[in-house]
């Protein structure tokens, strides 16, 4: 599989999550610790299978990243979980994919990169297009009022994920494989006793259908998709990877369509246009403007 087929079918994996994660009878942080258990339990046989060496002096380096963006990543899924029960997976997604714009302001916050006036732009045409999907969501949900909730949870799921992000800028020296693998695993250590001493974990049996979507979400969302992730990443170049990147925001919303039953208003439409537009076109055109610049200008 050659490597833009491999991150279309990642995109479509990471696309479909919602509507498995919808289908299990476990609560959002149970499903949260399973992932991470299943994922890097399949990720760290792999290895043993195509013997991976993991490079254990630089986990160690990192110790305390790892850690936190570990437990980070946890707590993304938690809050996107949640937020799926509460609103519908195209909100949700929409809501989740205002991290980049978190991003910019972060990396503009605490490691004074240049705001410029593209990526001004796309926080303010993102900030609308947010505004439109909390605004014109309640019909397409049973309760009224828990769109909002639900809108909230995702951008909380957005703010952990965008604090991934800006702390794997920090992660030196060990290769993506084997920080995703420990931040998985860091992860699932973290929301265990949490889910043992606060949850009241229930052993009862879930339903087989619970139990198989749990499995495809541990092993197919997590497992096989970081692989051919990774695997993928060593064959495109970056501007290709982020203008893919939006097959997983469309697919979610077309998934959630076409087996949940699912729609969308014409202004929530516009207002997912204006979040994935604008994030796309300053990455696009901010790329555009760097390969233009004299080397020495690029940072």
């Amino acid at each position: 599989m050659k490597g833009h087929a491999k991150f279309v079918t990642v995109m479509l994996i990471f696309g479909s999550i919602g509507i498995f994660v919808k289908g299990i009878n476990l609560s959002s942080v149970e499903i949260a610790l399973l992932r991470g258990i299943l994922g890097s339990l399949f990720l760290i046989g792999a290895s043993i299978i195509i013997r991976r060496k993991f490079s254990f002096a630089g986990i160690r380096r990192n110790f305390l990243l790892l850690i936190f963006s570990g437990t980070a990543l946890g707590l993304n899924w938690i809050f996107l979980f949640e937020a799926y029960r509460y609103t519908t997976i195209a909100a949700s997604t929409l809501s989740y994919y205002f991290a980049p714009i978190i991003v910019i302001m972060l990396a503009h916050a605490v490691l004074k990169e240049k705001l410029t006036i593209l990526k001004t732009a796309g926080i303010l045409a993102a900030m609308c297009g947010l505004f439109l999907v909390v605004t014109n969501g309640d019909s397409a949900i049973a309760e009224p009022g828990n769109h909002v909730i639900g809108i909230m949870y995702g951008l909380l799921a957005a703010l952990f994920y965008a604090g991934v992000i800006l702390m794997n800028k920090f992660i030196k020296n060990l290769p993506d494989f084997d920080t995703t693998v420990v931040q998985l695993t860091v992860a699932a250590m973290v929301l265990f006793p949490y889910v043992l001493l606060k949850e009241n974990m229930n052993f009862a049996w879930p339903g087989l259908e619970s139990i198989a979507f749990i499995l495809i979400v541990g092993i197919v969302h997590t497992g096989i998709a970081y692989l051919l992730y990774f695997s993928a990443l060593k064959e495109l170049k970056g501007q290709s990877i982020a203008i893919m990147s939006y097959i997983d925001p469309v697919s979610a919303v077309i998934f959630a369509a076409v087996f949940l039953g699912e729609g969308m208003t014409f202004p929530q439409i516009a207002g997912g246009i204006l979040i994935l537009g604008s994030t796309f076109f300053s990455e696009f055109f901010e790329s555009k403007l760097k390969r233009g610049r004299p080397r020495a200008e690029r940072k």
